[in-house]
């Protein structure tokens, strides 16, 4: 079983609350989003942050990159999707794209295609081929839309979190769910996919203190990871060194084991408030991670 020693501390940048995270694939950079309405890129090799900009007075719950475009992608709570270029930080769009706040994004590794998920219980697939059209909107959810995802492994599936206390799978052709996912007693704040030893899985944390690992074939939780005294709002996993993470609004990361699904020795407490975002960089036993205090970048460190 690998055991986690600790994270070792790459830097950390005070701010508002960060609501969220994106890790550019090719650059180093990261992207927050915060609840004050700005957006700011860091370069996590010069340590510094390189461009910030006011988006709104609303809260930014998220924001994410374009890469093959040179674009970045926001959603606030005025309810407005805009697109600047990742660069200058230049508008290239702005729209007004549902009735209530904007929580998630999720940009698609290949198509010309987001989604965003809302308090309007509504998810919206919006083409930028197509001058940022809407070209589907899904609609089973019965309470606030928390996080939608995109299936790694399959390019017309995503995944949704909602604080109706379901995990629920779509079709892009469909507008109806094609699998429901329940067991969580309170709301689901977030959901995340992950290959183990060639085998797909949902990640979920919830308002009920856990986090719950499900397997897609047999459509069933397998696991409930128990340990934090907060709602889970973040939850991703690196296969590559056997783990799973879990960040609460305890304030505290923690480690899992990926195959026993046990918790590991150690749970980290940065002093930065609530947790709200955690992020692996590309590649890398990096993890960037958003609290209500700021920014934190470390390192990974195990035994095995």
């Amino acid at each position: 079983m690998a055991q986690v020693l600790d994270i070792q501390v790459d830097f950390t940048h005070h701010s508002a609350r960060v609501k969220s995270l994106d890790v550019h694939p090719t650059k180093p950079w990261i992207l927050a989003s915060l609840h004050a309405g700005t957006v700011s890129i860091f370069d996590y090799t010069t340590k510094v942050a390189l461009k910030s900009i006011e988006i709104t007075d609303k809260p930014v719950r998220s924001a994410k990159f374009i890469a093959d475009k040179n674009w970045i992608v926001t959603g606030a709570d005025d309810m407005f999707i805009r697109v600047y270029d990742s660069n200058t930080f230049e508008k290239i769009k702005e729209f007004e794209a549902h009735e209530d706040y904007i929580r998630t994004l999720a940009v698609h590794p290949t198509l010309p295609y987001v989604l965003s998920g809302s308090d309007d219980l509504r998810i919206k697939l919006w083409d930028w081929e197509k001058d940022w059209s809407c070209s589907q909107t899904f609609e089973d959810h019965t309470h606030y839309v928390m996080q939608v995802v995109f299936d790694p492994e399959n390019q017309t599936s995503f995944a949704s979190a909602s604080l109706d206390g379901s995990v629920k799978v779509w079709n892009l052709e469909d507008p109806n769910s094609v699998v429901t996912l329940e067991g969580h007693a309170k709301g689901v704040n977030c959901v995340g996919y992950f290959i183990n030893n060639n085998t797909a899985y949902l990640l979920s944390g919830s308002d009920d203190f856990t986090a719950k690992v499900w397997d897609l074939k047999s459509v069933s939780c397998i696991a409930t990871l128990e340990g934090h005294t907060n709602n889970v709002v973040a939850v991703t996993a690196r296969p590559e060194d056997g783990i799973i993470v879990t960040g609460s609004e305890d304030g505290t990361i923690r480690f899992w084991d990926i195959n026993a699904y046990k918790l590991l020795e150690k749970t980290l407490d940065h002093g930065l408030g609530r947790v709200w975002a955690l992020e692996f960089l590309k590649g890398s036993s990096q993890i960037a991670i958003g609290y209500d205090e700021g920014l934190f970048l470390g390192k990974v460190a195990k035994s095995a």
